[in-house]
Parts: structure tokens; C-alpha cells; sequence
């Protein structure tokens, strides 16, 4: 697969590749300019859905370009598996349970919490994005003059795109327009945030592109029927999309003759958007990809590291020279990047999620807690009597032939994104029970799974008696982070069910005013 991408990557045409990342002599980086920064973040995308990683299902020769001549790296895990929160928690370098109402999905960002971004600016660099930056949330109302991660560059549009689920933002060319009006002389950084491959899907679009069943790669906590392998040649379709959308604006700053000074940074903001991935602490909701290419970074290197999305933020700054953020959890990566033998790798990574959508009566959340090191996942479920993905059914108030109202039980199950592969399982219940538990079901206070031998977190060790002192060292382990960090669960606080939803909410019982803080939580803290 590697070999054919090649092939695809010359008959292109295109040698910006063989640009030397990391492996030219340092004397061409003169130290009087500082590097550019493009960092590329896709929207839903779980490991292992690149063709570096050797994935069959899609064709990434422009990631595969910056992991051949950077660093690929195989253990990286956002902070929490949703858009808003881990997208903060990139910009702070704080966990999100340090991060108030950021810290859950679709609600304000506070200002008082620092951001790279400005770090960057305060050292000289300009700044820019196009497509998805910080959320869904607002940040209007939150004490940003603009959006955290800068000002927007999103006015270039396409007239038509290859499919109805493909965002018409035209990414390379907001990209070109912020080339042309920025200060040359200045040091850039720019987000390039693909809305892509956030669903919807249009039905088919993979088989259409050329894709065939037979290279679906299933999860195993997915049935393996045609219904799921062509929604996964869908949103592999939409992955092509974002990486096609980065190698034009790396060819942009081959012709400016730029490359040799950018560092290339890529990754994804959460798991794929199917059951049991995005919006769960399981492995395919954590995991993502992620790929680095500049100047004095190694070059043609695979990396095994444990990295946190919050480790971003205080590498990009040391890259970039800028000041560092202060009381972050993150740590920089800088030394393995630069192979320097003293960088003292991590030995577990943490993440956690609140509320998603408005998924339950009184929009409440499904806070959990997570540990994740080489060979295992240890999650604690804090509020295990509710649904992880959302109440089951919901009332919904319908009009008859007569034109009255009346009421009307609908699915739920609404942290799934609406899919055919949640409308595959949610409906086949009896022929795959196992896939329909681990997507749907409610699940125990503590699970535990043994990465090495299960990836796809089919089998919940936890309480068996060989693994008992693993289990304790994780949970006393990730129990004393979250109280050093203040951890609000940790002090029997429900204060995150209080946060507002500032995008649509649902007909649940309870609870229900939009961009309003719920105040049967606000402020409440029980001691245990």
C-alpha cells in the first residue's frame, strides 16, 4: 500500500516531498526567522485510518509524505473523544476537567484560560484559520474579541464539491488568501481545520469514488456487513478529501519556497463518528493519528511514545520559541522530536468526557474518566445508572392528519451520530448482541482492557484476579491526577451538569433551556 501511494505520489507530479524535513543541514534554518507552523486537524478520525499506518481503506500520500519525512507517530490520544473540549484542551494544554464550561461540549470557553495561540502572536507570528477552529460553542459571549484560535479565513467558497457531506469551504484557497495579505517578513501560524470527515455522509460517495467493499477495514465492535463497510468507504472518502485539501497548500508553500521553514503538523480532533468510537473513552474514540515534519526534526522516524493532545501546546511553543503557557498538563515533546536521548518518554496518558449532545432528561452528561497506558485502557464510568450513549427513547410532540398534537416515542440514543451504521446495530440487536452492548448498553462503574491482545475494547478484564494489581495501580494512579488537578467529580461536585448547551436542544423531560445554566447543578458541591 506504501509502495502504490508512492507511485500515486510521483505520477502527480508533485516532488515537494523530497523537500528535506529534518534532513538537511541545520546551517539552512538560519536562526533570525523563526519557522512557520501549519497545523492540519481533521474532524472524527480514529487511528488507524491513514495509509501510513497501512490502512487499506484510504489514500493518504500527503500524510504519508510528512510521516516519511517527519515523525509518524502510533500512540497519541486527544484529551477527550469530542470536538469542543479537546479542541480547548489543545489550545490550553489543560485537561478538561480543569476548564469549566470548555471543558463540555457546546458551551462558552472562558477567557480567563490561556491559549497557544496568543502565546504565539505576543512572539511575533501572525495568525490564521480556515474551516472548524475552536468548536461547536460560544466564544462570542465567552470574552473573545474573535474565535481562540484566531481570525477567520473562511470567505473562499466552492461553486460544487464531489459530494453532499464534503464541506464547500474551499480550505487551500482561504489558505492562499492568508499567504497573500500577511506580513512575509513575519513567522505564520495557521489552522487548517477540515470539517471533513464529520458526518453526514452522502450514501455510497465511497463506492462511487472508485472504493470497494472488500477494502473496508471493519473495528471489530462493528458488525462486518455491507451496510457498515460502505459507511466506512464513506468517511474514508472524506478523510481524502482533508489530506487532498493539505497537499495543495503544501505545494503553496513549496512555490513560495516556504516548505523548508514550515513545520507540518497533523492530526485529528477525536475518534471516528460510529458507535462505541467518538464520544466514548474506548480506544477508537481517543486515539488518533498524528504526523510532525520541519526543520530539526527527525526525519523517517516511527515513533511508540505515549503523547497527549495537551502536550501540543507547550511543544508547539518551544518550536516556535514563544513563552510557555504556565500550570499546563501537557508536557513538550520537543526532545523526542529532536532525538535527544534524555527525553524521559510518559508512562500514561489521561482523558475524559462530560456532556455531548443533549442526549438525556435534564441534559445531563456521561462524565468519565480515563487512563491509558502502553498495553492498557482503564476507564472509570463515574455515573454508570445512565445510558453511555443516551436515553434509548425520547417523546416527541407530532401533529395527526387532524392537525393535533400528540405524543410520539422516537430512538434515541443520541451521543451516537445519526448513521447507518448506529441505524444497523440499534435495529439488529438480536443477531449482534456483543456489538449492540458495547455501543448502547450501560456499562459497569470500572472497566479495564488489555489494548495489546483487544484493541477494540471487546472484553472488560476488569475484576479478574490476574489482573487485579494492574487495575489498582491505574485507578490510584489516575485517581491522584484528577485530584491534583481538582478534578470537580473528585470533590462530589455536579457542577458540569450545569454548564448550558448553546446548540439545539431536545424534547427530554426536564431541563431544556438553550445557552442557560441548569441551576439545579450550578455551584453544587457534595462532599463525599
Amino acid at each position: 500500500m506504501l509502495r502504490k501511494n508512492a507511485s500515486l505520489f510521483f505520477s502527480l507530479g508533485i516532488f515537494v516531498f523530497l523537500f528535506s524535513c529534518g534532513q538537511r543541514d541545520q546551517q539552512l534554518h538560519t536562526e533570525s526567522k523563526k519557522p512557520n507552523i501549519l497545523f492540519a486537524i481533521s474532524d472524527d478520525q480514529s487511528y488507524p485510518y491513514t495509509s501510513a499506518y497501512g490502512s487499506k481503506t484510504v489514500s493518504t500520500p500527503y500524510f504519508d509524505a510528512i510521516a516519511k519525512k517527519g515523525m509518524l507517530f502510533n500512540r497519541v490520544f486527544c484529551a477527550a473523544p469530542q470536538c469542543s473540549p479537546n479542541r480547548a484542551a489543545i489550545l490550553t494544554g489543560k485537561n478538561i476537567w480543569q476548564l469549566e464550561e470548555a471543558g463540555t461540549h457546546a458551551s462558552y470557553f472562558p477567557k480567563k484560560f490561556s491559549v497557544f495561540t496568543d502565546q504565539l502572536e505576543q512572539g511575533g507570528y501572525t495568525l490564521g484559520y480556515t474551516g472548524k477552529a475552536w468548536g461547536p460553542g460560544n466564544w462570542k459571549d465567552s470574552g473573545w474579541s474573535r474565535n481562540p484560535v484566531g481570525p477567520e479565513y473562511n470567505e473562499i467558497k466552492f461553486d460544487s464539491v464531489p459530494t453532499t457531506g464534503i464541506s464547500k469551504t474551499d480550505y487551500a484557497g482561504n489558505f492562499k488568501a492568508f499567504l497573500d495579505q500577511r506580513d512575509s517578513q513575519k513567522p505564520f501560524f495557521f489552522w487548517y481545520g477540515a470539517f471533513e470527515p464529520h458526518r453526514v455522509y452522502e450514501e455510497g460517495s465511497g463506492q462511487l469514488s472508485g472504493k470497494t467493499l472488500a477494502s473496508a477495514d471493519v473495528p471489530p465492535f462493528l458488525p462486518d456487513v455491507p451496510a457498515v463497510r460502505n459507511d466506512i468507504l464513506d468517511y474514508a472518502r472524506e478523510i481524502e478529501w482533508f489530506d487532498t485539501q493539505l497537499g495543495k497548500m503544501l505545494q503553496m508553500l513549496e512555490n513560495l519556497g516556504e516548505l523548508d521553514n514550515t513545520i507540518v503538523i497533523i492530526t485529528a480532533d477525536n475518534g471516528m463518528a460510529f458507535p462505541y468510537a467518538k464520544a466514548n473513552l474506548q480506544e477508537f474514540g481517543i486515539h488518533v493519528p498524528l504526523a510532525i515534519c520541519g526543520p530539526g526534526i527527525q526525519a523517517d522516524i516511527t515513533s511508540s511514545d505515549l503523547i497527549s493532545h495537551t502536550d501540543l501546546a507547550p511543544t508547539i511553543l518551544e518550536l516556535a520559541g514563544a513563552q510557555p503557557l504556565h500550570n499546563v498538563s501537557g508536557r513538550s515533546f520537543l526532545g523526542l522530536l529532536q532525538g535527544d536521548h534524555t527525553y524521559e518518554p510518559r508512562m500514561w496518558i489521561v482523558a475524559g468526557r462530560e456532556r455531548h449532545t443533549h442526549a438525556r432528561p435534564d441534559n445531563l452528561g456521561y462524565p468519565a474518566r480515563a487512563i491509558r497506558t502502553q498495553d492498557f485502557l482503564y476507564i472509570q464510568n463515574l455515573k454508570p445508572d445512565r445510558w453511555p450513549a443516551g436515553d434509548p427513547e425520547i417523546e416527541l410532540l407530532e401533529k395527526d392528519e387532524d392537525g393535533k398534537e400528540k405524543i410520539v416515542m422516537a430512538p434515541g440514543y443520541f451521543d451516537i451520530d445519526a448513521s447507518p451504521s448506529k441505524e444497523f446495530v440499534r435495529t439488529h440487536q438480536i443477531e449482534f448482541p456483543q456489538e449492540f452492548n458495547l455501543g448502547f448498553a450501560k456499562r459497569p462503574q470500572e472497566q479495564l482492557f488489555d489494548i495489546k491482545s483487544d484493541p477494540g475494547c471487546l472484553v472488560n478484564i476488569e475484576g479478574q484476579q490476574q489482573y487485579k494489581e494492574i487495575e489498582n495501580d491505574l485507578r490510584i494512579q489516575l485517581e491522584k491526577i484528577l485530584t491534583a488537578e481538582k478534578d470537580p467529580r473528585m470533590e462530589g461536585s455536579e457542577i458540569f451538569d450545569s454548564y448550558p448547551r448553546v446548540s439545539p436542544m431536545r424534547n427530554f423531560p426536564g431541563f431544556k433551556e438553550q445557552s442557560t445554566y441548569n441551576p439545579a447543578f450550578q455551584k453544587n458541591v457534595q462532599k463525599n
